[in-house]
Formats: structure tokens, sequence, C-alpha cells
């Protein structure tokens, strides 16, 4: 995905690992003391960024409400979680934005080994349960999710939905198509994906198509009717200009990736971040979120002028 719009303030991974290295990770988790103690109200705050569109313009909007709050903000992009999450707990990044389900099984990852069970599921309370359970003792505060949801999704093109009636993935499934799937090579084995999709709506999954997850070669395999169904998100905003339409999970596979904003207690956990960052679970919703995503990649906006005009728009920015 591109990384457009303003550029935030910018560390090397080599650097940020140094500085993870020489700076303690969080409490650790026999160190409840750190977790109980009062939550922190530092008034410059650095916002993470994964370096995809989406997570630009979250942390576009994040900083834009801080500041309206009376914080400093800075922004920094860093792309691999395996680094931001460590600056996270440590308080060089104060606050992110995250999805409940994958964060989750992330840091039970992390905390339990890789072969743990996942603790991310469809149903959103008991996948918050899980993830504030795991991010408490490392110091980490998850506040409330909201509307906007980035889940896996599939589409398929809309001249064949429409042939052979087709609305969500039951309908698939009863149809008795078969179905070449364009997705990442890693779909054969992921619970979310090929498995799922046979398990869960009985669909005949022919093959797997190793073209990338919502790529522009995996839509136009899709378009051209070399594959029937491509791997995708929610929030994606292309899908139109492919000629493809989601189907409904309507048997709710996919786990529950709402987004949420993930901040370090000791520097953000006041209610003033709280409250600020909360405003916008108001208003964004998925819809939201596609479209923004649209206006960067599709429309080359900048990050910052769509997160600007969204948030003006919406009455959440003087």
């Amino acid at each position: 995905m591109k990384r457009l719009g303003l550029r935030p303030r910018r560390l090397a991974a080599a650097g940020l690992l140094l500085l993870v290295a020489g700076c303690s990770t969080g409490p650790s988790l026999e160190n409840q003391s750190a977790v109980t103690a009062p939550p922190g109200d530092s008034h410059h705050l650095t916002i993470g960024s994964a370096g995809f569109t989406e997570s630009d313009l979250l942390a576009q909007m994040y900083s834009l409400l801080l500041k309206q709050a009376g914080y400093r903000t800075s922004l920094l992009t860093v792309a691999n979680r395996e680094l931001y999450e460590p600056a996270l707990e440590s308080g060089q990044i104060d606050v992110v934005p995250e999805y409940a389900a994958t964060f989750a099984d992330w840091l039970n990852a992390k905390t339990n080994g890789p072969d743990a069970p996942a603790v991310g599921s469809p149903d959103l309370t008991t996948t918050m349960r899980a993830l504030r359970r795991l991010a408490t003792p490392r110091g980490l505060t998850v506040l409330d999710p909201g509307r906007a949801v980035d889940q896996n999704a599939f589409a398929v093109a809309r001249s064949y939905a429409e042939e052979h009636h087709l609305k969500t993935l039951s309908d698939l499934g009863a149809s008795g198509l078969r179905v070449r799937l364009a997705a990442g090579d890693e779909c054969v084995q992921r619970p979310y994906c090929e498995p799922g999709l046979k398990k869960t709506y009985g669909i005949d999954i022919t093959a797997v198509d190793p073209k990338g997850v919502g790529t522009t070669q995996a839509k136009s395999a899709v378009r051209n009717g070399q594959d029937q169904m491509v791997l995708t998100t929610t929030t994606d905003a292309t899908l139109d200009q492919f000629g493809l339409v989601l189907l409904t999970d309507d048997k709710h596979l996919q786990n529950a990736d709402y987004v949420v904003p993930v901040v370090n207690r000791s520097r953000a956990g006041s209610t003033g971040v709280t409250k600020a960052l909360g405003k916008l679970n108001d208003v964004l919703n998925t819809a939201d979120l596609a479209s923004m995503n649209q206006q960067v990649d599709s429309w080359r906006r900048l990050a910052q002028d769509v997160a600007r005009t969204y948030l003006k728009d919406k009455g959440l920015l003087k």
C-alpha cells in the first residue's frame, strides 16, 4: 500500500532497534506496581503509524484531535509491529491505532509463544477482554473501539454475483460453484481463509492463486475471470474500479478487527487523551475509512488533508 501525505517524523529501523534495546520494554509481568501506578499525562505525545494508508489516516486524526485538546504531538512511522510495539511499551511511542483481534493474537503469541491458541474471535466483547488482559501487564491501555472495522473480506465480480444470485458467502457455498481464490499464499493454512471457507460455508475452493491480499493483480484476476473470488478487506475502496462486490460474511468467520487506540499508560493514560480520542468513536465507521483510503490511494490527496477535512465535516475540529 502506498504511503502518501504529510511526511511524519521518521526513525530508521536500526536506530529504533538500538533505542528499544537500550530501554525497558515496559513493566515485567511480575511488576504489577508499574501497571497500577496512576496513568500519566505527558503534554508531548508521539503518535505511531504502521506506514500504510489507513494507519497514516488514523494517526493523523489522532494527532489533530489531541492537538485540539491541548497536547503537542509528533508523528512517527514504523512499519514493523515487531519494532513499534516494544517502542509503545517503552514510551518512545505514546499512541498507536491498532486492530483488536489481530493485536490480541500478536500479544498472545509474544506472551505465550507462537503456538498459543488464538484469543481473537468474531465476538468483539470476548476479543477486547482478551486484548486488555494481555496489554495491561505490559503498561498498555486499550481504549474503547468505535464502529470502524477493517476485517478480511471476500469479493467477486459484480456480473458473477448477479448471474448466480450471490449476496453472502453462504449463497456461494450453497451454489456449488467451483472457486479459484486470489489471496496470499498463507491462505491455504489460515482458519479465516481457505479452511474456514470450506468448513464454515462449504465453498468449493479448487485452488489458491497466490497474488496477495487485495492487490491490483489479485483483483484484476477476478475481474478478468481467471479467478472467481479475491481476499481483500472491508475498507478496500477500489472494488468499484474493478467491478467487484463484497459477499457478506453472514456466519461471522472473520475476527473482530475493530479499530482501537492503544496508549502507553504511564505517558498517555489520562482521561484527557481518552476523551479526545473517544470523540472519533461517535462518528467513524467502516464506510468512512474506505472513503478516506480511496481519497488518498486513488485521488492522490494528502493523508493530513483528508483527515483534517473529515474531522471538520463531522464537527470534531474547529
